[in-house]
């Protein structure tokens, strides 16, 4: 299964530099490594400060000493990666999410809420999931395809104000069907790729944190129980939903395909098929 869900990972960010290239053939490679340049910079000091920037949204603070630390510390020994840090987010909304650019530069937070929701085991297996993300750099391979993403919808953007203003005309030898594509489309199928992704990398740290504990009961019990609390964040941002373990604003997609999480119900029957 981490074979299939990292194959779907490449593939799809294939499919994105795909899409990229042939919004490239509209612009030629001037426009498009402008564009390129400017949301890499944007991407770049997000990835460098995501982690300051994510865990001063949330008002996490630094847990110098806690059960939950050691349960961090033992599993990140278990998983070979540095002790990442640990914070604790002050809301009754029980949840989790790691962040940082990298397994040296990693931090895992919690809020009160999951602490009191969750048994030992349960919590053991929502921190495996987390480091689990830490270990897989998703928060690289998630830069990497914002960053596509958002040059695509850069690139939209300057295609719809150049229609808007007259920049385009007969001259195109009959291009406006595709400008339409370029200019409303792409940026849609862009997120979806995105979407995508990132609901395959949340399946591959299921995977590989019920591995590292060697059961997936624990983490499945943990998500049904996350799934049913009808306690919301209360503060923070609902683009960073797709951090967490599981959508902390309780919004459902209209689409499944915009969904930023797979389904609840999808991962617990997986975690509960798994044996070692």
């Amino acid at each position: 299964m981490s074979l299939i869900n990292n194959v779907k990972t490449f593939v799809l960010l294939g499919l994105l530099t795909a899409l990229l290239l042939w919004v490239g053939s509209f612009w030629g490679y001037s426009g498009l490594a402008i564009a390129l340049v400017l949301v890499l910079v944007m991407n770049l000091v997000s990835f460098w400060y995501s982690d300051k920037i994510v865990l001063k949204m949330y008002k996490a603070k630094e847990i110098r000493s806690a059960p939950v630390k050691e349960l961090v510390k033992e599993l990140a020994k278990e998983a070979n990666i540095p002790m990442p840090k640990v914070y604790l987010i002050p809301s009754d909304a029980p949840n989790a999410f790691a962040t940082g650019r990298s397994p040296e530069h990693a931090a895992v937070a919690v809020t009160q809420g999951i602490l009191s929701a969750l048994t030992k085991d349960e919590l053991r297996g929502v921190l495996a999931h987390e480091l689990a993300h830490i270990k897989n750099r998703d928060t690289l391979i998630q830069t990497v395809a914002s960053v596509i993403a958002g040059v695509i919808s850069y690139v939209a953007m300057m295609a719809r104000f150049g229609a808007m203003f007259g920049g385009y005309g007969d001259r195109d030898g009959g291009r406006g069907i595709e400008l339409l594509a370029l200019a409303i489309i792409t940026p849609l199928i862009a997120v979806i790729i995105q979407l995508a992704i990132s609901r395959s990398r949340e399946f591959l740290a299921d995977e590989r944190g019920a591995k590292l504990i060697r059961d997936g009961l624990p983490l499945a019990s943990a998500l049904e129980k996350l799934e049913s609390s009808h306690v919301k964040l209360k503060f923070g941002s609902k683009m960073t939903s797709s951090l967490f373990i599981v959508n902390p604003f309780k919004g459902k997609a209209l689409w499944k395909l915009l969904s930023t999480h797979p389904s609840t119900s999808v991962r617990v029957e997986k975690l509960k098929s798994m044996r070692w």
